[in-house]
């Protein structure tokens, strides 16, 4: 970004909030930026119509509800192949309860490979139906999935036993000592249990990213041992009829596309675009900003808002993939981020080396201008949030209405300030820095305002927000409370 004159901000220590219109004479102020992290203004994108972007918001949410209602729809294919094949066929009334069991396993096990393709960050699901909507459905999914499974296994095993003259346990034991499919099938079992028990444990205690990902990685072997047992045991898949080739696509799609676009895109991106880490700079609130460069990064496509997964490629951290929004707008030889120190990863990056090679994976998420279907927008963010804001900011288009607002602590705590204050200029936005303790509210303590009350057509705007849940849950509160539509309030959640 170009240095230039820079509005005032309160000296550090002050509290309270206060407030500017950007569009007045600003006050001389240097900028801390060097020749190296300099990246230009995104380039002035047309004016949408409110109603072009209110048609293209409605989409998005036909797209989402579209996806899910296709997976479902898979599902009722195999149970129809299933019945098809005799799944109906009996000899005494009980016999239907074993065909309820199989016809669980059956949308169990769809629901499962729903999941794989969910995380493979397909380019056709994340930039039609958003990382958002897709982690939502993943999380509504994964639990039905696990819940399905449970009454899958319970039911089957209890239906043998009763076919053996065994008790439940009994036939567990002896299922799990006849072939090593439906051995592997009791171990899967038994891996989902642990994933469902470790994810209800993290949403509880807010563990790290890092344990998050590894109990994730437990679900790709889950389903790896859950497979055999289906070909080899179940009788609708057996020979070549077409269950079998029905079931065999679904896994193909599945997995292919998460090797496809977890392994073998990002490094054939990786040769393509030789991106490596050129600058590293260490702002004052602690966070790390870091320059990437490459070749023909323009053909990533990426958009202000977005974000991507980040690969350091050196001798300590090339085995996670961290996600982080980019923090100034993409060009075609640069991008960069801002990364807080928040967990041992992302604290470690300020100490990354100048030259280290970078796989990257993205952009993802629709958190861009694209989302909008009003006339003006709000940036709400509290924290590292501001970094996909401050990417917004400097695609804005100075004739449409905008407000930004800042919540932090104190001013070291608020990274990239000065670079906002002199954005919020260009765009002629009011910028409004609210600066103290939390209170009851998303606001300071003593300075307990609402959305309403900083921005006076609120329900008019689009309201974007980015900063930790608990606080951006209750943003999103309070622009309801004003007015604002649900399709107007835009959030991203990382994930994977």
């Amino acid at each position: 970004m170009p240095q230039g004159p820079l509005p005032d901000v309160p000296p550090p220590g002050d509290s309270g909030a206060t407030r500017s219109d950007a569009s007045e004479s600003p006050n001389p102020r240097e900028a801390p930026m060097t020749s190296s992290t300099t990246h230009g203004t995104a380039p002035a994108r047309p004016r949408i119509p409110t109603a072009d972007r209110a048609r293209r918001a409605a989409r998005r949410t036909w797209w989402a509800d579209g996806l899910e209602a296709a997976i479902w729809f898979a599902a009722a294919i195999g149970v129809a192949l299933m019945l098809r094949a005799g799944g109906l066929l009996a000899s005494a009334p009980i016999d239907y309860v074993y065909s309820a069991g199989r016809a669980l396993g059956i949308v169990a096990t769809v629901l499962m490979l729903a999941q794989v393709l969910l995380v493979a960050r397909a380019p056709f699901i994340e930039r039609s139906v958003g990382h958002d909507r897709t982690t939502a459905l993943h999380t509504k999914l994964g639990k039905w999935a696990i819940v399905l499974m449970l009454a899958h296994a319970a039911v089957i095993t209890s239906m043998y036993g009763y076919y053996d003259g065994r008790g439940p346990f009994a036939q567990a034991v002896a299922l799990f000592t006849q072939s090593w499919f439906l051995a592997t099938a009791q171990v899967a079992l038994a891996l989902f249990l642990v994933v469902l028990a470790l994810s209800l444990a993290i949403v509880r205690r807010r563990w790290r990213y890092e344990r998050w990902h590894t109990v994730h990685l437990i679900v790709y072997v889950a389903v790896a041992a859950a497979v055999p047992h289906q070909f080899l045991e179940g009788s609708t898949f057996r020979g070549f009829s077409a269950a079998a080739w029905y079931w065999l696509s679904l896994y193909v799609v599945a997995f292919g596309a998460l090797l496809a676009f977890r392994v073998v895109r990002p490094l054939a991106r990786l040769r393509r675009h030789g991106t490596h880490v050129s600058h590293v700079r260490r702002e004052p609130d602690g966070s790390a900003t870091i320059t990437v460069t490459g070749r023909d990064l323009d053909r990533l496509r990426a958009q202000p808002g977005q974000f991507m997964l980040w690969r350091f490629l050196d001798g300590t951290r090339w085995r996670e993939a961290h996600p982080f929004s980019l923090s100034a707008a993409p060009t075609g030889d640069a991008l960069r981020l801002t990364v807080k120190p928040s967990g041992d990863h992302s604290r470690s990056l300020a100490d990354v080396e100048v030259g280290t090679r970078v796989m990257v994976e993205g952009p993802l998420g629709v958190f861009t201008d694209a989302a909008r279907c009003r006339g003006g927008v709000v940036l709400v963010s509290a924290g590292v949030g501001i970094t996909p804001m401050r990417t917004l900011l400097e695609a804005h288009d100075p004739t449409e209405p905008c407000a930004v607002i800042v919540r932090a602590r104190s001013l070291g705590e608020a990274p990239l300030l000065d670079e906002i204050t002199e954005l919020a200029a260009r765009a002629r936005a009011e910028l409004t820095v609210l600066i103290g303790e939390r209170g009851s509210g998303w606001a300071p303590r003593d300075k307990d305002v609402s959305l309403a009350e900083l921005v006076g057509d609120l329900s008019d705007r689009d309201v974007f927000i980015c900063g930790p849940v608990p606080w951006a849950d209750q943003v999103e509160r309070d622009a309801l409370a004003g007015g604002v539509e649900p399709r107007a309030i835009h959030r991203e959640r990382f994930g994977w």
